[in-house]
């Protein structure tokens, strides 16, 4: 199964995982070059593991229901 060349429509609600998770990663990231988000850094990183799981959940998911 290859998952790079098989396209499948996202909508909405199943996207909103997948921008959580690039958005922590930058604010994880970001966090160390500035003091507001430091104090924040464990949360940031944990709502990123979170969110990777969930997108790579429904993707998978969708890419069972195309077979």
């Amino acid at each position: 199964m290859n998952f790079f060349t098989k396209k499948k429509p996202w909508n909405n609600l199943e996207f909103i995982p997948f921008k959580l998770c690039v958005a922590s990663i930058y604010l994880y990231f970001g966090s160390h070059f500035h003091e507001l988000f430091k104090h924040y850094s464990y949360l940031l990183l944990g709502v990123f593991a979170l969110t990777v799981v969930i997108t790579m959940y429904l993707w998978i998911q969708k890419m069972r229901q195309a077979n």
